[in-house]
């Protein structure tokens, strides 16, 4: 049976352990190297672990990224292709080297303050359902913890609890045709979804396809304009950065956009873009 793998360094084998407990209660197959793991060769076992894994998590820490292991363990799954969640574990921790270069681009769902741990795991598992569709849940999940009835990431900002959506209104634009204006709804729906593309040649960037209109996210500089389109060019390509201030669990983001070099914010009520990062352009994943 595919399974989700918990890669960890020893030191924060206790962390990793409820992490287990918590996910196998909700339904989720997990495996990690004391649970049910298989004995023996070490090789063997990190092997058989990343070898039946649709996903695997890596409990980042600095031992972790001094560890030979678990550089070998992750590595491997890496080179099999695997879909990696990266776990932050440790405070003021960045990943650089290998870690670094193979988690590049990857969200990182924040485990660092102990006292928010359950909503940790509650941002963890959206996370994995976001990540492999192909999960088998082994019982249902509660409804708090369930996938969005709608594919695609919501995005709702820190300050105002609104959520990002196309507005249904279409405009003429004389360079690239028409483009669909962006507002912000109390409560997300269909057009508040936002298909995550990977660049492919660079996986930092990526393109944000509206679920329920297939128009791209985009950002005009000059005009100060956050819009929707059909195709996606230089000024649809944006970076998703983890906001490491946040320490309540949630999965608290930046919204780069990498032609416009700004961020995307809400500022006296309105998107808008902006050169530095501020408390008002945090959003949250939901």
């Amino acid at each position: 049976m595919s399974h989700i793998m918990l890669s960890y360094q020893w030191d924060i084998q206790e962390v990793a352990k409820k992490v287990f407990d918590k996910l196998t209660s909700d339904g989720f197959p997990v495996w990690m190297d004391v649970q049910g793991g298989v004995a023996g060769n070490i090789n063997d076992s990190m092997a058989f672990g990343v070898d039946n894994a649709l996903v695997v998590c890596p409990f980042m820490t600095q031992k972790y990224a001094d560890s030979k292991n678990c550089k070998k363990e992750l590595n491997y799954a890496d080179a099999q292709d695997k879909e990696i969640v990266p776990v932050m574990a440790q405070n003021a921790f960045k990943a650089s080297g290998w870690l670094g270069l193979i988690t590049a681009g990857l969200l990182w769902v924040d485990f660092r303050n102990p006292s928010t741990f359950d909503q940790s795991v509650v941002s963890l598992e959206k996370e994995l359902q976001h990540t492999c569709s192909e999960l088998d849940l082994s019982k249902p999940i509660s409804s708090k913890k369930s996938p969005a009835p709608f594919k695609g990431r919501a995005f709702r900002n820190l300050q105002t609890g609104k959520y990002l959506a196309e507005s249904g209104e279409v405009k003429y634009h004389q360079a690239s045709g028409s483009r669909s204006s962006l507002v912000l709804r109390e409560k997300p729906e269909a057009t508040s979804y936002w298909v995550e593309e990977r660049s492919k040649e660079n996986k930092e960037v990526v393109f944000y396809k509206n679920f329920s209109t297939n128009m791209y996210l985009g950002y005009d500089p000059n005009g100060d304009y956050i819009y929707t389109k059909e195709q996606h060019y230089g000024a649809e390509e944006w970076s998703l950065v983890c906001d490491e201030s946040n320490l309540n669990g949630e999965r608290a983001v930046v919204i780069f956009a990498c032609f416009g070099k700004r961020f995307l914010a809400v500022r006296n009520g309105k998107l808008t873009g902006v050169d530095r990062k501020s408390d008002d352009c945090i959003w949250i994943l939901d």
